[in-house]
């Protein structure tokens, strides 16, 4: 079962995406994803790349987070993100972008606190969308982080010139990576 952990719509069940072209997060990953970066969390503005069932950025919503944009080219989870948010009352901070993800990342003119980058597994999709956030700073506000869902099996050194890697956690067959943009020296 699918659900909202914690904050305004703690218990509300999530609907999951037919078929089995997503691969929704276990409640523990969510909850260890959360605790991470809860400090951070207050009115900060999200990015749920391939958003599946939205239930990361509908848990970011319900914790206090002020807006978060969905992104997926699936038809199938965009209707169930849609859903999801209506269940759970947040249609009024979200934004669902029915689209590719990689050009929404090169388009975009809005910056975010936090990239949630959570592809379809064993295809790369990740390197690509990270490579691309790199190669963008205005992509994340002050202090902004990638968060980066994988099996550790994907896992694989990247050339970044910006971001690097801040933290790295392993729960079970998911590992989450977080990223921030190193910060400048004075010149």
């Amino acid at each position: 079962m699918l659900r909202v952990i914690a904050g305004k719509a703690k218990g509300r069940r999530l609907k999951q995406v037919p078929g089995d072209s997503t691969r929704p997060i276990m409640d523990r990953v969510k909850e260890a994803l959360f605790s991470i970066v809860q400090n951070e969390l207050a009115e900060s503005v999200w990015l749920d790349l391939f958003g599946g069932t939205g239930s990361v950025g509908i848990e970011a919503l319900s914790r206090g987070a002020k807006h978060v944009t969905f992104v997926d080219n699936n038809r199938n989870a965009l209707q169930t993100i849609r859903a999801n948010l209506a269940v759970t009352g947040f249609e009024s901070q979200a934004q669902v972008h029915a689209g590719d993800a990689f050009k929404f990342l090169q388009n975009t003119p809005q910056s975010y606190d936090f990239i949630y980058i959570a592809p379809p597994q064993y295809k790369g999709l990740w390197v690509t969308a990270l490579q691309l956030c790199d190669a963008c700073p205005a992509l994340l506000n002050a202090n902004g982080q990638v968060v980066v869902q994988i099996d550790p099996k994907e896992q694989a050194e990247i050339n970044l010139s910006r971001l690097v890697l801040v933290d790295a956690r392993k729960y079970g067959q998911t590992r989450l990576s977080f990223y921030q943009f190193q910060a400048q020296s004075p010149a």
